[in-house]
């Protein structure tokens, strides 16, 4: 039988190192801390528009192309007149939240221009389409038990509850106590039909008095057949 020779050990030879890898330093481990500031610095998400938003943006933006013209027009008009204080009227306002801004309007009521004038608050998202009348800071309304946390949490609108149930005769507090209604009520229908509303109160009243005036430019005398006498 052949018996089998041991294997003999290589020696490694002289002058041959094995490669070394790049030193690297050391990973840190991912703790609580870390993921926080990792999360800091990445861009917060932008919040999502809400409906309410959404149609203050849309019909908003609509109605500020279209009055654009109408607007320029009486601002050209005001300028040629020079009226003291200039074209645009500005007065403080609180808004959401407790934040202050400036109101600008155009220094007319005619054919509520100084209404429309207001849309580019609209559009910044500073005022609502419907929501509480805009009051000044300090305002005793807006100082009054309960009436700061619902007030804080709307936006004040160009046209709300309050404003198109206007009467005469409404007592000094009903106003507040309707836009206290519309803060704790609002939704998109109720919106859509106040604004409606706002929208068909002045043209009936337009209506109306077209109607009145030309009914008061008639005369019997109108309507009297020819060679007619007061004698028969």
């Amino acid at each position: 039988m052949q018996t089998q020779r041991p294997r003999q050990r290589q020696m490694p030879r002289q002058g041959r190192r094995p490669a070394r890898r790049p030193w690297q330093p050391p990973r840190p481990p991912r703790t609580a801390s870390a993921l926080a500031a990792l999360r800091a610095l990445a861009p917060a998400a932008l919040p999502r528009p809400t409906a309410k938003r959404a149609l203050d943006l849309l019909l908003g933006s609509a109605l500020l192309l279209l009055a654009a013209p109408v607007l320029a027009a009486a601002a050209l008009a005001l300028a040629v007149v020079r009226r003291p204080g200039g074209v645009l009227t500005r007065s403080p306002r609180t808004g959401l939240a407790g934040r202050p801004f400036v109101l600008r309007s155009l220094g007319t009521r005619r054919l509520r221009l100084d209404t429309l004038s207001r849309l580019p608050h609209v559009v910044r998202g500073e005022l609502s389409l419907v929501g509480p009348e805009p009051l000044a800071p300090g305002d005793e309304r807006d100082a009054a038990a309960g009436a700061r946390d619902w007030r804080r949490e709307l936006k004040p609108g160009l046209t709300g509850l309050a404003q198109v149930r206007h009467r005469s005769t409404m007592p000094w507090d009903e106003a507040d106590l309707l836009d206290q209604h519309y803060a704790e009520h609002h939704r998109i229908a109720l919106d859509l039909a106040i604004l409606a509303e706002a929208v068909h109160t002045p043209l009936r009243r337009a209506v109306r008095g077209l109607t009145r005036h030309g009914q008061a430019c008639l005369s019997d005398t109108d309507h009297r057949l020819p060679n007619y006498s007061a004698a028969e």
